[in-house]
């Protein structure tokens, strides 16, 4: 039998927010256990919870940004459950009036672009954690993170495969940071996946049992999961089992799921709302100021990007890759004065490379856009070969000085003084005259020693363009 896999994810997006959604207290990460809880995130008896104004802000970036709707009217609730990280025996999320409805997301796959579903996004706080190591037995609970403002964007199932649910969670993860919204920080936890997975006859309307995945924070593991549970569910079915609905956890090690707890409806949590907050009014000015301070997007950057500076589609994907990648580029650009392509194919290559190699991020290179832009000039105004400036970047990163600097304390500026070219062309075809036959009698590629010899000679200081045009006249017949 053909079988069909339908998945839905539940993105819990941490908003960059400097303090809690319901207190004042810090949303810092790596502070000492316990230290960044206050009376609100304990749920001590008296304290009253606070909206923060921020994370409405930011969740209503994000509805826009996925041109879902805003609602004017969203009410939170208290969702009921007990487990050791949560203090108040219940979380204060939003259940049947969301901030932000019915909105979209597009990916592409293998070049087709697929629309998929975001059935909503609603504001929530977050747990604590609970510790297993070094505690001979016994679990600590950290609290630091409880009261943080969580963004849990819900799509459809419109997805198909583990490929596909990899390209949509990437896709977020880029705008949210895009949007300034979220650090996007997957190792902290500030971005991370709940997976509802499961199959059906290829043909079938009606979907399977799903099993939800708990707690996934990488690209890699969400694919990973997602396909082993898939052919978890289809030997379960095929050997004459069923699909229990229930959630199950991801062992990165083992490369398995397994049970956690079987899997609870909305009415287990008997939500109602939340006596403590008002429900939350947004009216057309503040959603005005919002749009109008909407940054560019990551697809409209692309399409500009590709008709502004007539850069390929691979250049332009990759320079857009994230918001302050695009801005260094075309800061780059601005300073320099080259042409688009050669910024471009610089800092997708050898920057990129380097950053890559060390573990940096743009916003930590060592050779600022500025100094960058140094290099690339000298290079577009043949003071230097394309080869020396490799040389000349390899400097930059270790130092902190400009390209101009580096060139004239190394002497790397490049000789375009015909006269000294010519000289040592004449010297080399006298030397050579083996090769000049052969290159004479048709032999082409000799043409690359002659050019391997003049540079050789000029310990590769001479305009590589002016050689080669010497060369050519020099060894014609």
């Amino acid at each position: 039998m053909e079988w069909e896999t339908v998945i839905g994810l539940e993105i819990h997006t941490q908003l960059a927010t400097q303090s809690k959604i319901f207190s004042g207290a810090s949303t810092a990460y790596g502070a000492e256990p316990n230290t960044q809880a206050c009376a609100v995130d304990l749920g001590l008896p008296g304290v009253l919870p606070v909206l923060n104004q921020e994370a409405v802000r930011m969740a209503v970036i994000f509805g826009m940004a996925i041109e879902a709707h805003i609602a004017p009217y969203s009410v939170f609730a208290r969702k009921n459950y007990f487990y050791p990280d949560l203090p108040k025996g219940y979380q204060i999320s939003q259940m049947e009036l969301p901030i932000v409805g019915i909105g979209h997301l597009d990916i592409e796959i293998d070049g087709i672009t697929k629309r998929i579903g975001v059935t909503r996004a609603h504001l929530e706080e977050d747990a604590g954690k609970s510790l297993h190591e070094n505690f001979l037995g016994l679990t600590g609970i950290d609290l630091n993170r409880a009261g943080t403002p969580l963004l849990e964007i819900v799509s459809e199932p419109d997805m198909r495969s583990a490929k596909e649910a990899v390209a949509y969670m990437r896709k977020l993860h880029e705008l949210v940071r895009y949007l300034g919204i979220c650090d996007g920080n997957m190792q902290e936890g500030s971005f991370r996946c709940d997976a509802n997975v499961s199959v059906r006859p290829k043909g079938q309307t009606e979907f399977g049992t799903r099993a939800e995945i708990k707690n996934i924070n990488s690209f890699k593991f969400v694919e990973k999961a997602i396909n082993h549970e898939v052919e978890r569910q289809i030997e379960l079915i095929e050997n004459g089992g069923r699909v229990i609905q229930e959630t199950r956890l991801y062992d990165s090690v083992k490369d398995e799921t397994r049970p956690m707890r079987s899997k609870e409806e909305a009415n287990d949590y008997r939500y109602f709302p939340d006596p403590d907050l008002l429900p939350v009014i947004i009216d057309e000015d503040f959603k005005s100021q919002i749009k109008a301070a909407l940054p560019e997007l990551p697809q409209a950057k692309k399409e500009r990007f590709k008709t502004a500076y007539s850069l390929d589609e691979e250049n332009a994907t990759l320079l857009t890759a994230s918001r302050q990648l695009a801005d260094y580029f075309e800061a780059v650009l601005k300073v320099s004065g080259c042409e688009a392509k050669l910024c471009a194919n610089w800092i997708t290559g050898d920057l990129s490379a380097a950053l890559n190699k060390a573990g940096l991020e743009i916003t930590d290179s060592p050779v600022s856009d500025e100094r960058l832009a140094g290099l690339l000039a000298r290079i577009s105004d043949n003071t230097i070969s394309g080869k020396i400036a490799k040389q000349v970047f390899e400097t930059l990163w270790q130092s902190t000085s400009s390209a101009d600097e580096i060139i004239a304390e190394k002497g790397l500026k490049q000789i375009t003084d015909t006269g000294a070219i010519e000289a040592i062309i004449d010297k080399i075809i006298a030397n050579n005259q083996d090769q000049v036959d052969q290159y004479r009698s048709g032999k082409d590629k000799v043409f690359a020693f002659f050019v391997g010899q003049v540079m050789k000679e000029m310990q590769g200081k001479a305009n590589p363009a002016e050689v080669n045009k010497m060369l050519k006249t020099k060894l014609a017949p």
